[in-house]
């Protein structure tokens, strides 16, 4: 193992970095602005903190990881299925090395939340693990016996992806998708999904936090969380019926919900093809930097 490892976590507004050293301690840390719908500007962004990083910390031996909201296609080398779309059939780690001097590797954003909460998070012990993301999209990672489960296409977990299950009159077709197909369970339970179902429901547009501090006290805000719930109740639902994890960890900003954890098991609950309806749903143990972490481990 190298003495440091880096990982980087690329989102839709902000790259974050950290510094582990071979006890798996922090040891640096930093953050930027994402240069929104620029690949050539990303480029020299990551790269630009990724050397800081290594003189902050002084080290002599690094590997970088790095995850994004998207995968390398293992046939071609581009990333592909990318909600930040300016990076979609790029070839980012061929151009990144280009700017490097570390190895690299580059998975799944949350493969990488997956596998940092398996390791020594809220899932630490699991033999399976399914790792949400519900942020600026919904994406989601397995891990069975501590290693990542990702297949020959590089899109294990991509349940952001299939249509609502169960869906009712009102939610067929669904709204658009970026990538094309409509009702997708990333356009029901991301973030910015949230807020749009608000926005049509109230005439008036609220950040999901907003949404969730007014629930107490204004129906329309508590009838959006409960749809918002109930839709994703059924997508865990079906993932349940597939994947059978031991343990769901809960990551993004919506995982900061608290009713999330209350409810989501009885709402799952009818929809699970099983005598044995529990369901052990958990909050993310290192919080927002489970996912950076994760891409840290990737050379653990």
């Amino acid at each position: 193992m190298p003495s440091h490892r880096i990982g980087i976590d690329f989102g839709g507004t902000k790259i974050a970095g950290i510094v582990l050293d071979s006890e798996n301690r922090t040891v640096g840390e930093a953050r930027i602005a994402t240069p929104r719908g620029d690949y050539e500007a990303t480029l020299r962004a990551i790269a630009g903190m990724i050397e800081r990083l290594k003189r902050r910390c002084k080290a002599q031996s690094t590997h970088v990881g790095m995850g994004i909201p998207g995968s390398i296609s293992p046939m071609s080398g581009r990333v592909q299925n990318a909600n930040s779309t300016w990076l979609n059939g790029r070839p980012l780690a061929d151009d990144l090395a280009k700017l490097l001097h570390d190895p690299l590797r580059i998975e799944n954003d949350a493969n990488c939340f997956a596998l940092s909460e398996a390791a020594d998070g809220a899932a630490a012990g699991a033999q399976s693990v399914f790792g949400v993301i519900l942020g600026t999209g919904c994406g989601g990672g397995i891990v069975i016996a501590g290693r990542l489960v990702n297949g020959p296409r590089a899109i294990g977990g991509e349940w952001g992806h299939f249509p609502l299950p169960w869906p009712r009159a009102d939610e067929v077709p669904g709204p658009l998708c970026w990538c094309g197909r409509r009702g997708c369970m990333e356009c029901w339970v991301s973030g910015p999904a949230l807020e749009r179902d608000y926005a049509q429901a109230a005439k008036s547009r609220l950040t999901a936090p907003e949404i969730e501090a007014r629930a107490t006290r204004e129906p329309l805000a508590r009838a959006a969380l409960d749809r918002h719930a109930d839709r994703l109740a059924r997508g865990l639902a079906a993932v349940v019926n597939i994947l059978d994890p031991e343990i769901i960890v809960l990551g993004g900003g919506l995982s900061k919900m608290d009713h999330l954890y209350a409810e989501l098991p009885g709402l799952m609950a009818p929809f699970i093809f099983s005598g044995d309806k529990g369901v052990d749903i958990r909050r993310p143990a290192h919080g927002a930097e489970s996912g950076v972490r994760g891409a840290a481990r990737l050379w653990n």
